[in-house]
């Protein structure tokens, strides 16, 4: 497990580093999650592979899940965590790259 403190960090982690599945803060401070993914997403269109990148954020309005989707987000799970919702998350994500 690798932890960051900002969107940069996450880049850059996500850049030196083969995780299999990256979970992203959508708010975070300096660059967002949403920037963040699509700096990742831009990076693995040259190197061929496709991380899984599922989001985490405490709004649960409605076409919200869409627009994490939309910015290259892989699925989306809201705040406060509940335990069954992360691993499901995981899981779907670690089968599907199967």
């Amino acid at each position: 497990v690798t932890t960051v403190e900002n969107g940069e960090e996450a880049v850059g982690a996500a850049l030196e580093e083969d995780f299999d599945i990256i979970i992203m803060d959508v708010q975070m401070p300096g660059m967002d999650g949403f920037e963040a993914t699509e700096k990742i997403r831009q990076h693995e269109k040259n190197s061929g592979k496709k991380t899984p990148i599922i989001a985490l954020t405490a709004h649960a309005i409605k076409g919200y899940r869409e627009k994490c989707l939309e910015a290259g987000m892989s699925d989306f799970i809201t705040k406060p965590i509940r335990q069954d919702d992360l691993y499901a998350a995981i899981e779907g994500q670690l089968v599907a790259k199967e």
